[in-house]
């Protein structure tokens, strides 16, 4: 699952996406796997989920999460698509 999602920490907004590391940091910490998503997403799912991919992209980002949290003005879910989207079966037209 790749998320994009766009993050505001009081300097304009930017935009980070997930990848498979940070979705298993995710399910590491809140002991869910991320297909429960499906189910719902709380404001602090997308916050942890920004914050572990601010940190995988170079992001610089307070090493204490709940700082992280004190500094965010928004978030909000840009786009989402598979991590391995199926691709459709080559024909004779392809």
């Amino acid at each position: 699952m790749k998320i994009t999602l766009a993050v505001d920490m009081g300097e304009g907004p930017f935009q980070v996406s997930t990848n498979l590391y940070v979705v298993v940091q995710y399910e590491r910490k809140y002991k869910r796997k991320a297909s429960d998503m499906a189910n719902g997403v709380g404001a602090e799912d997308l916050l942890y989920l920004a914050y572990e991919s601010c940190k995988v992209h170079g992001v610089v980002v307070p090493a204490v999460f709940d700082d992280f949290i004190k500094r965010c003005q928004s978030i909000e879910v840009v786009s989402e698509e598979p991590e391995n989207p199926t691709q459709e079966p080559l024909t004779a037209t392809h």
